[in-house]
């Protein structure tokens, strides 16, 4: 990717809830209000771009909360600084998503 990639607003929105705590799918979908069918595959993509990382979680704790494992994300350095690109671009998207600390209220 470039120095400075212009990301979609559904992009940014995503970089913004794995930042602000939300990190697996679901979670991305419930605080963004985004369908699966756009979460995932711009997820794949943020991905192949190396914005964000994936890992899933040990089988033993989600037998343990009996589910299906979870895919976690986090963003990379990369990820980061696209993100704080975003911020300008999309001036709101601090307010839609709240950092981690700000959402327990």
């Amino acid at each position: 990717m470039g120095a400075d990639p212009k990301l979609s607003h559904t992009a940014a929105m995503i970089l913004q809830a794995i930042h602000a705590g939300y990190k697996y799918g679901f979670s991305i979908m419930e605080m963004t209000g985004l369908p699966s069918g756009t979460v995932y595959p711009a997820m794949r993509r943020l991905e192949r771009d190396d914005l964000i990382r994936s890992e899933w979680e040990r089988q033993a704790i989600a037998d343990a909360e009996q589910r299906p494992p979870r895919k976690y994300y986090k963003l990379t350095a990369a990820g980061v600084t696209s993100l704080e690109a975003s911020r300008k671009r999309y001036p709101l998207l601090e307010r839609l998503i709240p950092e981690e600390e700000e959402k327990v209220r």
